[in-house]
């Protein structure tokens, strides 16, 4: 395919090309095409040896540089070689991927590579000849023709000062106000000489010839507007007219202003009306617009203006280079240009126009057009002008209330010409009701503004056919193509009366998308039928590609736009284009403009527009136009459901492609279902027509779309209002399944690897078999008297008879009082009255089961110890919430049953509440078991204290529900018990003079461990500190680690987010409050889950003000085969964080990269490995032990782990394996328990306190929680953190799988109408980072997601309820 190029020349000779591709085709579809069209016959035949262009005699040159050598930046800018060799060579080394390390020889290759579509072989090529340059017709140069704009005003205002100029309407359609020529110019001149001598001092004129200056005119003024852009022009000032700024948050306004900035505009004219309509401030001032520069406000009402001395002339000459006026244009991205046009420009243009048009002198003009710019400015106020016409304005707002006012105009005035958009013939057509009077027989030319917009055809063949009976001719319609850089491009002549209309272009769709001109039938639907825009204006010369092939029109002529002021690069890309031959040589040594219009020449020379620059999408490779889309969706009966005029297609970058998004305005009495079914039919359109999927289709309630000034759709601001999820819709439609095949393939597993291949692997990689273990607790010598005892009891009666008054437990209230305490003796004689009571009332055995049902507290210790002395086995149970019975109380039952528990202990109040109403209609209370209340203990203690024979019998049960909601209770014998005990002591150097606060439920895990055995057996004192008063006082569990000057605490996930969330505006009053965590060493969050590294780094960052050193916080973790894995002791290195790449953990690779590196996920070492625990990293599959850079299950060996699971209800046979595995080989021998979490070791640069290198260990998810998802593994918690970064609306986020789709169910924190915004941000985060396609999208109200008491998520409960419909969402998107 031929491409024009651009060429510049340096003044050493050299030739540097920079090819700039018009078009370029780069995939598409199998379809069979009809031959190429014969397209010899309208090549023309001007002669080949380069183009005569007739230049007039101010044309512009392109400036040539010094003897620099040139180089090309990226816009085109010629720069200093020595400079960009050095710069180009950094960037050469910085594109240089980095090697990655070598890698194992046996794994999958895990980058995932995003598919990129190859193109398709019998996609259609260009095959025409290459085009040549067509000519537009001489200039004529009338004799008669003034020699600038400013001669002609001053010609018609003195010859002919009677002569009418300008009739304004009101919005009754009655004439407002008539200017005429003579009051033009005398208003005109009064402008320029107060903008010239008014404004500053004599000595320093605010505005001198030359400077820039606002025009600031609503769009119902235009004899004001008119009266200003000529005093400027008067003045030789330069007007850049924009629009009214009506609030300080308009949609663009402050783009507006940047243009202002960069003009250096300092002094705005607007009309009295206009000034006072401005918002003020109370001091009457107005204020400085978002984004604008400080703006002097100059109001041009005569009345306002002194009168010109009589000597005082304005300086009139001709036309020249001098820049008339700015015309700002908005871009794609939003942003504002300013278009210069130079005097000749604006003067030869009109001469074109007068010539095309065959205007003549007092000729009437209907103008509905916006007179600020583009057509309606040319025609209406410059060449209106140059010709003495008399120009009728209409107002968009007399429009709006009656669509019908131009056309009603035409026939009164008998006008000659109108200017409309085929927006205002298609509202004539809606609102044309059999009027009898109308008739448009006066009409010779009909100038369609948009007519280069593809559905402008429709609009102009529908108003043809119901007004031909009105006196309107058929050759009457003259559609143009025009662009704010190129001016007027092509017009359609009015014709002869009777002749041959001309023909109509009839493509195929799927050849335009690939760029290419294709002929078909009318027949079918998959075609675009396109209007000439008529030929070429006189002196101009277009320039495309092949003949049967779709480029960007380039003009070269005098009357174009010069420069976007102030950007020197996108000028020359736009304003000096050099078009080349397929051979290479230039076309003409006269700079090209580039219109941004596609299109072609067609036969006879007639230019066809098949879409702007600006509206090009280009989606998998194929080009697609956004006004095709729009027509697309327009045909779909759309009067019903949404407005005509209110359709937005744009497209936004996801996964590395542009995907297409719709937003429509839909009608109010249109129901859901009416806009779902029209929804799709639209969809089914645009795929059947277009061959290209809809990523998003939004409809939004009426009204509610940002608006241009004269009604349009402001698409940029849709777009950010789209990404920034602030759009609102009322419905939405995502078909991301549809239109998103560049993912990459899913991943085939390899066939197992045997293992002397995985050891030969590790081995040629340098990488360690993953193992570590914590220090060996037989080697360590300690005075350590509770050893001498096997159970805990013994140590307890100990203690009570060696120190009877030490305290052991400090209980706090909500205010941070001491709410009671026990010392050893006073715990170990309750304990004899519990064991009493249970022997005498309960008549237990030795080993029966009880059930512990007690508030976090005291009781609950002294029944535990208790249990001991009866030699029964404990369970402790979180008792039912009060407000909550129906949803805890099940869970309790459930414990107590499943435990064989034969009795229930508990306090007075709760065993009121067990047997209450309220527990009745939850559960079965006939079959609770003897409840027995404890608060009035016997006095008596029992005859003897009960000894357990052998330690390695039951000492408790540990009951807990994990996060896929399976409840699992674990064996803790003696044995295991004091070895625990011990190796925390060892870990967190626990004594008798020390105090510990902690702050957790005292039900299950590391938490009841450190609640309830700890104090007994190292002795220190614990401060306990119920979670649930935290929140009635957030500050409770900080103010006693700060009272009781604490050096060690323990906390949960859910009381360090409340802490976050509760005190975070308090921490000022909290430090006045003499508030001081200085002296902590120690934070532990005990959990059994993967760090939450933000949680933990928040909360640091906030309190360290109150001293809390940032290497205190760490984690803790178990898991139901070991309730303590890792905690982070008082001696031994801070815990590290690293950096995994996402795409590799997702093959089971570990892979480490920077900090901010894409992809990048950090994790946080869970604390250090535990005094006598073993790890080594398996894979879960083949139990084959694996290499350090392998994703793995973690195993674990130790002293205390559990010794095996009580019952699991529902699954009796679960995995016995899961504590007594072999590795399949390598160490065949050792017995290890699977914890069911992935992770992986990392042997660090850190030494421990014995010198060694220390092991970090690296908690990534629960294997039972993990989502196998085309061939991956994906942990929830990822895809959660990054939903929960899109919006700021977002409070909590939880995925699942239903069949093979992913659901994301987020909390709305905000108003309903912002449900539909999430969708399609939760859809775009879930592609670009993790390349996985969400099903359904379930938005929800807060505190739906259920979470249980350690603060983590359920799951597979919210699963449960989303299949059963329970949810009771806000809005369920099921995306397509």
């Amino acid at each position: 395919m031929s491409t024009s190029c651009l060429v510049q020349c340096g003044s050493n000779g050299q030739m540097l090309q920079r090819q700039d591709v018009l078009l370029a085709s780069v995939i598409s579809m199998p379809e069979n095409h009809s031959a190429p069209p014969d397209v010899t016959g309208y090549t023309n035949n001007s002669s080949s040896d380069g183009i005569q262009v007739e230049r007039a005699p101010g044309q512009r040159q392109t400036p040539k540089y010094g003897n620099a050598e040139l180089m090309e930046t990226g816009d085109g800018v010629p720069v200093s070689s020595r400079v960009s060799a050095k710069i180009q060579q950094l960037v050469n080394t910085l594109k240089r991927p980095k090697r990655p390390p070598l890698r194992e020889f046996f794994v999958d290759d895990f980058e995932e590579l995003l598919e990129v579509q190859q193109p398709d072989p019998n996609q259609p090529k260009a095959e025409g000849a290459q085009m040549e340059a067509l000519q537009g017709e001489q200039l004529g140069v009338v004799t008669n023709w003034p020699p600038s704009l400013e001669a002609a005003l001053q010609r018609w205002g003195t010859i002919s000062p009677k002569a009418p100029c300008l009739t304004t309407m009101d919005t009754n359609g009655k004439p407002l106000y008539l200017l005429t020529y003579g009051k033009l110019w005398s208003r005109s001149v009064k402008v320029a000489f107060n903008l010239l001598h008014k404004l500053g001092t004599k000595q320093e004129p605010l505005v001198r010839p030359g400077d820039r200056v606002a025009l600031v005119f609503p769009n119902n003024d235009p004899a004001s507007f008119m009266t200003a852009f000529y005093g400027c022009l008067l003045a030789e000032v330069v007007p850049v007219p924009i629009e009214v700024p009506l609030t300080r948050k308009d949609a663009g306004s402050q783009q507006i202003g940047f243009l202002l900035g960069s003009c250096g505009v300092s002094v705005a004219l607007t009309s009295d009306a206009c000034h006072k309509g401005l918002p003020k401030s109370p001091t009457g001032e107005i204020p400085q617009f978002k984004g604008w520069p400080k703006l002097q406000w100059f109001v041009t009402e005569s009345k306002h203006l002194s009168k010109p001395p009589r000597d005082w002339f304005p300086h009139i000459k001709d036309a020249n280079q001098d820049t008339a006026y700015i015309e700002y244009k908005t871009c794609k991205d939003g942003s504002v240009l300013g278009v210069t046009v130079t005097r000749i420009a604006m003067l030869t243009h009109c001469q074109a126009l007068t010539q095309s048009c065959s205007y003549t002198e007092a000729e009437t003009v209907v103008n509905v057009l916006d007179f600020k710019k583009e057509v309606g400015l040319w025609h209406a106020v410059l060449t209106s002008v140059m010709n003495m016409m008399h120009v009728i304005s209409i107002p968009y707002a007399l429009m709006k209330v009656n669509p019908l006012s131009w056309i009603q105009k035409v026939c009164q005035y008998k006008a000659k010409v109108a200017c409309v958009k085929s927006r205002d013939m298609h509202w004539a057509l809606v609102a044309h009701r059999e009027q009898r009077d109308v008739n448009l027989s006066s009409l010779r030319m009909l100038v369609v503004a948009d007519g280069s917009n593809p559905w402008s055809i429709s609009s102009c063949d529908a108003f043809l056919n119901v007004f031909q009976t009105k006196g309107l001719k058929p050759e009457v319609i003259c559609p143009c193509a025009s662009s704010p850089e190129a001016l007027t491009v092509a017009l359609r002549r009015p014709l002869e009366e009777g002749s041959s209309p001309p023909g109509r272009g009839v493509l195929s769709m799927q050849g335009l998308s690939h760029g290419v001109i294709r002929v078909d039938s009318e027949e079918k639907l998959s075609v675009l039928t396109l209007q000439d825009v008529g030929s070429v204006m006189p002196g101009g010369v277009p320039q495309l590609c092949r003949t049967d092939e779709v480029g960007e029109l380039c003009v070269c002529t005098v009357a174009t736009g010069t420069s976007y002021y102030g950007l020197t690069g996108m000028t020359k890309n736009t304003f000096e284009v050099f078009p080349v031959t397929s051979s290479g040589t230039p076309l003409s040594e006269f700079p090209f403009t580039r219109t941004g219009l596609l299109g072609f020449i067609g036969p006879a020379g007639l230019i066809f527009v098949a879409g702007k620059m600006d509206g090009l999408m280009l989606v998998g490779g194929r080009q697609h136009n956004a006004d095709d889309i729009v027509a697309t969706a327009l045909a779909v009966e759309p009067m019903k459901f949404v407005y005509r005029g209110r359709i937005a297609v744009f497209s936004i970058t996801v996964l590395h492609d542009e995907r297409i998004v719709v937003v429509a305005e839909q009608r109010p009495d249109s129901t859901e279902e009416d806009s779902f079914q029209w929804m799709s039919r639209v969809l089914q359109a645009i795929d059947g027509i277009h061959q290209v999927g809809v990523y998003c289709l939004a409809l939004v309630p009426s009204n509610t779309l940002p608006k241009t000034p004269l009604g349009g759709i402001h698409l940029s601001e849709t777009k950010q209002l789209f990404l920034e999820g602030a759009l609102h819709p009322c419905n939405v439609l995502m078909c991301p399944h549809t239109c998103v095949t560049n993912l990459p393939k899913p991943r085939q597993k390899q066939p197992e690897i045997g293992p002397a291949s995985v050891m030969v692997g590790n081995l040629v990689s340098g990488k360690r078999i993953a193992q570590a273990s914590g220090r060996d607790l037989v080697q360590i010598e300690d005075n350590d008297q509770a050893r001498k005892f096997l159970f805990l009891s013994e140590v307890l009666q100990w203690r009570a008879q060696t120190t009877p008054d030490h305290v052991l437990y400090t209980l706090l209230n909500c205010r941070g009082t001491i709410a009671s305490s026990l010392t050893c003796v006073q715990l170990h004689k309750r304990a004899e009255k519990i064991a009493g009571m249970l022997a005498e009332r309960g008549h237990l055995q030795d080993g029966d089961h009880v059930a512990l049902v007690y508030p976090p507290g005291i009781d609950l210790i002294v029944a535990f110890y208790g249990c001991l002395y009866a030699g029964c086995v404990p369970i402790t149970v979180r008792p039912p919430h009060p407000q909550n019975i129906s949803t805890t109380l099940p869970t309790v039952k459930m414990i107590v049953e499943v435990s064989r528990s034969v009795c229930v202990m508990t306090t007075q109040l709760v065993s009121k509440l067990l047997r209450s109403k309220e527990a009745s209609a939850a559960v079965e209370i006939r079959s609770w078991p003897p409840i027995m209340d404890t608060d009035d203990l016997p006095k008596k203690k029992p005859p003897l204290l009960y000894k357990p024979s052998n330690p390695d019998i039951l000492a408790y049960l540990d009951f807990s529900v994990s996060t896929t909601g399976m409840l699992a209770g674990v064996k803790m014998s003696h044995t295991a018990t004091s070895a625990f005990c011990r190796s925390i002591k060892l870990q967190c150097e626990l004594y008798p003079s020390r105090e510990v606060a902690i702050c957790l439920d005292p039900y299950c895990g590391l938490g009841f461990v450190l609640w309830c055995l700890c104090s007994v057996y190292s002795g220190h004192q614990s401060i306990l500190i119920p979670p649930s008063e935290l929140e009635l006082n957030p500050s409770l569990w900080l103010s006693a680690v700060s009272q009781f000057k604490v050096r060690d605490t323990f906390c949960s996930y859910s009381v360090m987010e409340l802490c976050t969330k509760g005190l975070g505006l308090q921490t000022d009053s909290l430090k006045a409050r003499g508030l001081d965590l200085s002296r902590v060493r120690t934070c532990v969050v005990v959990a059994e889950e993967r760090p939450r590294t933000a949680l933990t780094q928040s909360f640091s960052k906030l309190f360290k003000d109150l001293g809390l050193h940032p290497r205190a916080v760490s984690t803790s973790f178990g898991c139901r085969v070991n309730l303590a894995i890792c905690l982070q002791g008082t001696s031994g290195p801070d815990p590290t964080t690293v950096f995994v790449d996402m795409r590799a953990l997702r093959h089971d690779r570990v892979r480490l990269v920077e900090r901010g590196s894409p992809h990048s996920l950090p994790l946080m070492e869970s604390g250090k490995i535990l005094p006598g625990v073993r790890i080594i990293i398996a894979n879960p599959e083949t139990k084959g032990p694996m290499g350090e850079s392998h994703l793995g299950e973690i195993w674990v060996q130790s002293g205390h782990n559990s010794s095996g699971y009580f019952t699991v209800y529902g699954d009796e046979a679960l995995q016995s394996d899961h504590f007594n595995s072999r590795l399949s080989f390598g160490d065949t021998q050792t017995l290890w328990a699977r914890t069911g979490y992935l992770g992986f070791l990392r042997r660090t640069e850190l030494t421990d306190a014995s010198g060694e290198r220390h092991d970090a260990l690296y908690v990534v998810g629960a294997l039972e929680e993990a989502m196998e998802l085309r061939g991956m593994r994906y942990h929830p918690i990822d895809i959660e953190t990054s939903v929960i970064r899109t919006h700021k609306s977002i409070t909590e986020c939880a995925v699942f799988t239903w069949t093979n789709l992913l659901v994301v169910v987020v909390e709305l924190d905000g108003s309903e109408h912002e449900a539909l915004d999430l969708v399609p941000l939760v859809t775009n985060v879930v592609l670009e980072e993790h390349y996985l396609i969400v099903g359904v999208v379930v938005v929800v109200d807060i505190g739906v997601i259920p979470i249980n008491s350690r603060g983590e998520k359920q799951r597979m409960h919210l699963r449960d309820g989303f299949l059963a419909d329970q949810l009771d969402p806000i809005y369920v998107a099921y995306n397509m």
